[in-house]
């Protein structure tokens, strides 16, 4: 009981801390633009079914600087879902990160000249026929001995430009179109698992941050999500611009509190994965119905992150519909931030809840 006491104690006070950093954060603005994108092939489609999700430049407040994560092959999570690429747009008074999502139809990505078929409006790379996806060879590598709903249709890009982001010094000047404004009324589904995964793999790989490799990733592309090491692994051929990276803090506006921790988690897609533990009580019967438990609940948690992500995403897309200024952009971060850390501690608390339950039987294996 004094153990459990001891446990419970800390627990509260772990969410307290959380719950005053939320509150204590204050949004940092981004004020040098990513880095051109870099000019890199596409590797072969892994198989039927697999979209290209086009290679961005996003951003890691840890060490004030932009990394690559790589274009790859993802298999689409409804049949008739598109996807829409993430883009980097000027918000006032800073650079505002504006996730990809999937969707009926492909809208605004900020008129960035991804390739590929994603050349600024629209998408020329496929198209859904049914319950079959069909893949234009004019701008996609794939292998027609092995896939063969495929068709050719030249695609005229006049869009040569790498630059990267949308809107401020030097970006694309580029607006939503009514069918943009369309589909971003849709239902959306975030970025799945797989391609959170794939993004957290290239953060945590210093050869991906543009400070190292100078706008030159040596992963550029994947066949697959998140295996940086396949031999189908595809690296820039050069730079889309030269890149000089910013002093170390540059990049970054001054924040009005110095208790800001821009590492803290803004969105759902910003939390880690959610840890499993692996149960040993000598019970194998407690440990087999523990683990369906916890993969139970693990499950209904990646659906709450994923809603909320969700909800988060089409709150960006009417902002930048009505063309916020930065102020604006900054409560609803806030909001958002505020969100995804009340989500965080729920679900932690789940945790620490399940564990309790399980300990009583820990002490006694042989109970049943």
């Amino acid at each position: 009981m004094h153990i459990r006491f001891i446990r419970t104690l800390l627990f509260a006070l772990v969410v307290l801390s959380l719950s005053a950093a939320s509150f204590a954060q204050i949004g940092v603005a981004i004020r040098i633009g990513p880095p051109a994108l870099p000019v890199y092939e596409q590797p072969l489609c892994p198989g039927d079914g697999y979209l290209w999700t086009p290679g961005y430049w996003t951003y890691d407040y840890d060490f004030n600087d932009y990394y690559w994560v790589p274009g790859t092959w993802v298999m689409a999570p409804e049949i008739g879902f598109l996807w829409t690429p993430a883009y980097w747009g000027w918000g006032g008074d800073g650079f505002v990160f504006y996730d990809g999502y999937w969707g009926p139809h492909v809208g605004f990505y900020g008129g960035i000249n991804y390739g590929f078929g994603y050349f600024g409006e629209g998408y020329e790379g496929g198209r859904w026929d049914h319950d079959h996806f069909f893949y234009n060879r004019a701008v996609n590598n794939v292998n027609m001995n092995e896939i063969h709903n495929v068709y050719n249709t030249t695609v005229i890009n006049n869009n040569m430009s790498h630059v990267s982001y949308n809107g401020g010094n030097g970006g694309i000047n580029a607006r939503p179109r009514p069918e943009d404004e369309t589909a971003a009324r849709e239902r959306h589904i975030p970025p799945v698992a797989t391609q959170t995964q794939h993004a957290q793999a290239a953060r945590a790989n210093p050869r991906q941050r543009a400070s190292s490799n100078m706008g030159k990733p040596g992963v550029a592309a994947t066949p697959r999500t998140g295996d940086f090491n396949d031999r189908g692994v595809v690296p820039a051929k050069e730079a889309g611009a030269p890149y000089t990276p910013p002093n170390r803090g540059e990049n970054q506006g001054r924040s009005e509190n110095n208790a800001a921790r821009p590492s803290t988690p803004v969105h759902p897609r910003d939390l880690p994965p959610v840890a499993r533990s692996t149960p040993n009580t000598g019970n194998p019967k407690v440990d087999k119905k523990y683990q369906q438990q916890q993969e139970k609940q693990i499950t209904k948690q990646q659906q709450e992150r994923d809603k909320l992500q969700q909800k988060q995403d089409e709150e960006h897309v009417k902002l930048d519909k009505q063309k916020a200024n930065g102020t604006q952009r900054q409560q609803v971060e806030q909001s958002h931030q505020q969100q995804t850390q009340q989500l965080q501690q729920k679900h932690q608390q789940q945790q620490q809840q399940l564990q309790q339950k399980q300990q009583p039987a820990s002490r006694e294996p042989g109970k049943k």
